[in-house]
C-alpha cells in the first residue's frame, strides 16, 4: 500500500474519531465533565513518575540535536510544573459551566424573539513545540467546554506527549466519557499536519503554540480558522517622566512567567531626553540578574561594551534573558516603532504623564497595553476564576488572553410569536 495514502487514511480516521467524540461530549452534563477534569488531575498525580521518566527520555534524546536553549527549558518538565498543571485541571473542574449559557442577542427581527446560547466549537487541533504539560492544560480547557482535542506536538517531546495523552484518556475512560475526545497525532509523519490543517469540515479551530515561525507556517497553510498565539518580543517605552525603579521592576517581573516567557519585555525604547546615567544603572541591575543587554548602533557607539542588536532582532523574540535598548526621539516615534516591530500582544509604557499614557494607549496597535503595570503572564491566578492558555495578537475573534470563551461560540435562535 502507498505509504502516503496509508498515513493520510490514519489521520482521517483519527479526525473522524475526534469529531464523533465531540458530538457525544456536547450532550454531557457539566457535572460529568467536572468529574472528568478532577479524574485527569488525579491521573497525572498517580502517573507522575511515569510522565517524568518519559520527559527524561526526551531530554536525553535531544542532547545530540541542536535545538535552541529556550526550547530545552520549555521541554524540561519538573515536579513543580506538573503540580501547577494538576492545580489548573482542578480549578477548571470547579469553574462555572459556559456551555448553554444564555446571552442577549445584539439585534431583534420583526415579530420574533431572539437569544444567543454559548455552545462548543467542536474539534480543536493544538499544534505546538516542546512544553509537554500544554497537552493537559489544553485538554482540560477543551473538556470543560465540551470540545474534542487533537494533539500534534513536536518530535522533541514525543515521549512526554504520548504518555500524558494516555494518562488523560485513561481518566476519561474511568468516568465514562469518550476517549476519542483526546486524540494524539504522532510527530513522525510530516504530511499529517497538512492533512490536519485542511479538514475544515471536521475541525473547527487550530491553535499553533510556539515560536513565531511555527505559528506563521500553520496560519499560511491552514484552511481551518487559526487562533494565532504570541510569545515574547514585547516592547516597553520609557518616557522621560518615567521612573527607573518602575522600569526595572516591570522588566524583571515580566520574566517570572514560567515556563514560557509569554509577555517578557525584550525591547526597551528610551526617550532621548533621559539622563543616561540612569540607563547605565538599569543595565548594571539587569546584568546582575543574569540578563544580556544589547543596544542599537547609536548606543553601541556611545557605550562600546554593549552588544549590537542587529536589524532583524527588532521584530524577533529572544525567548531568553536578553533585552535590547534603542533611543527614540519621542513617544510618537516610539509608538510608530512598536507598531512596526512588536509582536503586538503586550506592550508597555512607563510614564508619569497622563497625556502620554492616553497617547500610548490609543496609538499602539497592540491587543493589550500595560501602563506602569507589569505585563507578566499567568495561566493560573489564585484569586481569579479564570484559566488562560496563552496570549493572542489577533485583532479579531479571540484576542489578548486566551480563556475558555475562545473555545466556544454563540448560537442565535429566533422564535416567532
Amino acid at each position: 500500500m502507498n505509504r502516503k495514502y496509508y498515513s493520510a487514511n490514519l489521520t482521517m480516521n483519527m479526525i473522524h474519531r475526534a469529531y464523533q467524540g465531540s458530538l457525544e461530549l456536547a450532550k454531557t452534563k457539566a457535572s460529568k465533565r467536572s468529574m472528568a477534569l478532577q479524574a485527569m488531575a488525579e491521573a497525572i498525580l498517580q502517573h507522575k513518575n511515569e510522565i517524568l521518566e518519559a520527559n527524561t527520555l526526551d531530554l536525553e534524546a535531544n542532547r545530540t540535536i541542536p535545538i535552541p536553549a529556550p526550547m530545552v527549558e520549555l521541554l524540561k518538565l519538573t515536579p513543580e510544573r506538573l503540580e501547577i498543571t494538576v492545580q489548573i485541571l482542578q480549578r477548571l473542574g470547579d469553574l462555572p459551566d459556559l456551555v448553554g449559557q444564555v446571552v442577549g442577542a445584539s439585534y431583534q427581527l420583526e415579530r420574533s424573539q431572539s437569544y444567543g446560547q454559548r455552545i462548543p466549537l467542536g474539534v480543536i487541533a493544538l499544534i505546538y513545540e516542546a512544553f509537554p504539560e500544554l497537552v493537559a492544560i489544553a485538554a482540560g480547557m477543551c473538556i470543560q467546554t465540551a470540545n474534542s482535542l487533537i494533539i500534534r506536538g513536536g518530535s522533541e517531546a514525543s515521549n512526554s506527549n504520548l504518555v500524558l495523552t494516555k494518562v488523560l484518556r485513561l481518566a476519561l475512560e474511568q468516568v465514562g466519557l469518550p476517549v476519542e475526545c483526546i486524540e494524539f497525532l504522532p510527530p513522525t509523519d510530516k504530511g499529517s499536519i497538512q492533512e490536519l490543517l485542511t479538514q475544515d469540515r471536521y475541525i473547527n479551530l487550530v491553535i499553533p503554540y510556539g515560536r513565531s515561525s511555527l505559528v506563521d507556517r500553520v496560519a499560511r497553510v491552514s484552511t481551518v480558522p487559526v487562533l494565532k498565539t504570541a510569545m515574547g518580543n514585547c516592547y516597553l517605552y520609557w518616557s522621560a517622566t518615567g521612573s527607573l525603579d518602575m522600569v526595572r521592576w516591570m522588566i524583571l517581573d515580566s520574566y517570572e512567567s514560567k515556563p514560557d516567557p509569554v509577555n517578557a519585555i525584550e525591547k526597551v525604547l528610551i526617550d532621548r531626553k533621559h539622563n543616561f546615567s540612569m540607563v547605565v544603572r538599569l543595565w548594571n541591575s539587569l546584568k546582575e540578574n543574569g540578563f544580556e543587554v544589547r543596544g542599537d548602533a547609536a548606543l553601541v557607539d556611545e557605550f562600546p561594551d554593549l552588544i549590537l542588536a542587529e536589524d532583524r532582532e527588532w521584530n524577533e523574540a529572544y525567548l531568553s534573558k536578553v533585552v535590547a535598548f534603542k533611543v527614540v526621539d519621542s513617544i510618537d516615534s516610539g509608538v510608530r516603532w512598536i507598531n512596526n516591530y512588536s509582536s503586538g500582544h503586550a506592550d508597555c509604557l512607563v510614564a508619569e504623564s497622563y497625556q502620554e499614557s492616553r497617547q500610548f494607549a490609543l496609538g499602539v496597535n497592540s491587543v493589550c497595553s500595560f501602563i506602569n503595570k507589569s505585563p507578566r503572564f499567568s495561566r493560573y491566578q489564585s484569586q481569579k476564576d479564570a484559566i488562560f492558555l496563552g496570549m493572542s495578537n489577533q485583532n479579531f475573534f479571540a484576542q489578548g488572553l486566551i480563556g475558555l470563551e475562545a473555545f466556544t461560540r454563540i448560537k442565535y435562535t429566533f422564535q416567532g410569536n
